[in-house]
């Protein structure tokens, strides 16, 4: 080997003199950094064990508990036209206060003293229907005073007949009678004859008899016609008693028919006069309609309807209107797939626009800025954006801040079941859903009160 350099390599310096060297050592570094990665595995380990809260994310705006809290617009009844404003946007209106008048443009109600001459025309119609009404009564009174007066023309003829059945009776017996002595007389003018051919009795005598027959005779003829003269009595009556029943049968009848044509007039008076009380009433409730009020105390949004002397058709919008005393609630909308993990009385922390937070998902408890609210309602069919509408209201002694106004958008987090933290990295890199349980199941996990109800 050359020797062609005169500093020795061979020599041996000691290297633990330099701070470069010392802060390179191998085993210390080593050391330490097997300590540091022991803890942080303790650490990550502990964490792993640490509970985890599963929750469902959604999306939506602030609305109204109850629907007549929320924003609505008020809208005219009737055609009309734009005279005088009573408002301004963002004014405070109570109950029954004024907004707008309107006028008619219709030319059925142009007429000023429409009013006035429908009173007219009703009462028109009431003094005719009061006309026709005793006219029927009237007619009633007379109705009932001819059958007053039939029952007793009746009565009378049917005297009259019962009379002449007796005569026909009398008559009967008498002509009976006188034929009985027709024979009798008969028998005594034979017998009279006979002893007269004899010469026991004179001949006066026999004529005496046959005056006496003949007389008997001429008496029974005259019963026989008596007696035909009560029979056609009996048929006079007879005939009486159905004339009588005719008669006034036929003015009984034309007194009903009377009655029933005032009757109809009375009615369509009535009717006539019913309309027209409608009329009337719908021109009173039509002239209060030109004052547009307000339903319910609130804020004026925002005027629809513009300027004076704007013309618009029935049931246009006038202006919008928010309510004042509100309770909010959030309108959240989750997937069909989060649906099932949702139920009527679940837990949710809410973030508002405009509030500052700090979110942690896994632990509610420890975030900031966060609200609490409660699912009150789950609607029952998919929305039009495919998710289903979830109601939400504040939980029960939660405030939320007073400034919030109906829209202002929020992020909800539905809180579900508690896990490990292994539990839940495990569950997303495979996969699978969130753990599901439902309202039957948290209740048996809360902690039950075992004292009994001394109430």
């Amino acid at each position: 080997m050359l020797h062609i350099s005169k500093d020795k390599i061979k020599i041996k310096e000691d290297l633990n003199s330099f701070k470069s060297y010392q802060f390179t050592d191998v085993k210390k570094r080593f050391f330490k950094f097997n300590h540091f990665i022991v803890a942080l595995l303790i650490i990550i380990l502990v964490m792993m064990f640490l509970p985890w809260t599963q929750f469902v994310r959604g999306n939506g705006t602030i609305t109204t508990l109850r629907p007549d809290q929320r924003p609505q617009t008020i809208q005219s009844p009737i055609a009309g036209r734009v005279e005088q404003w009573f408002i301004q946007e963002g004014d405070f209106v109570n109950k029954g206060d004024t907004i707008v008048y309107i006028s008619e443009i219709k030319d059925a109600f142009f007429d000023p003293l429409l009013l006035e001459r429908t009173d007219i025309q009703v009462q028109a119609h009431e003094m005719s229907y009061q006309s026709y009404q005793e006219k029927v009564t009237a007619l009633e009174f007379q109705i009932e005073a001819l059958n007053e007066e039939r029952d007793l023309k009746l009565e009378q003829a049917n005297n009259k007949l019962l009379q002449a059945f007796l005569a026909v009776e009398s008559d009967s017996i008498d002509l009976e009678a006188a034929r009985t002595d027709v024979r009798i007389a008969k028998r005594q003018l034979r017998r009279f004859e006979s002893l007269e051919s004899e010469g026991l009795k004179a001949l006066s005598d026999l004529e005496t008899k046959q005056v006496n027959y003949q007389r008997n005779l001429a008496n029974l003829i005259s019963q026989e016609n008596q007696l035909l003269a009560s029979r056609n009595q009996v048929l006079n009556a007879r005939i009486e008693l159905s004339r009588l029943k005719a008669e006034y049968q036929d003015k009984i009848s034309k007194a009903q028919s009377e009655r029933f044509s005032t009757l109809s007039n009375q009615f369509s008076a009535e009717s006539k006069l019913a309309n027209l009380e409608n009329k009337r009433s719908n021109i009173q409730v039509r002239s209060n309609l030109n004052w547009i009020t307000a339903p319910q105390s609130g804020f004026i949004n925002r005027a629809i309807q513009r300027g004076v002397g704007e013309t618009f058709k029935e049931g246009a919008q006038i202006v919008s209107i928010m309510p004042s005393n509100v309770d909010l609630a959030v309108e959240m909308f989750v997937d069909p797939i989060d649906l099932p993990l949702v139920h009527v009385g679940e837990s949710v922390r809410i973030i508002f626009d405009g509030w500052p937070y700090i979110f942690f998902s896994g632990w509610p408890n420890l975030s900031y800025g966060t609200f609490g609210g409660e699912v009150v309602a789950v609607e029952q069919f998919i929305s039009k954006n495919g998710k289903y509408r979830v109601l939400i209201a504040p939980e029960t002694g939660e405030v939320w801040p007073e400034p919030l106004r109906a829209g202002t958008g929020a992020r909800t987090f539905a809180l579900l079941n508690n896990v490990p933290v292994w539990y839940e990295l495990w569950r997303q890199i495979n996969g699978f859903p969130q753990d599901y349980y439902g309202p039957e199941q948290r209740m048996k996990e809360q902690p039950r009160d075992m004292k009994p109800d001394l109430q």
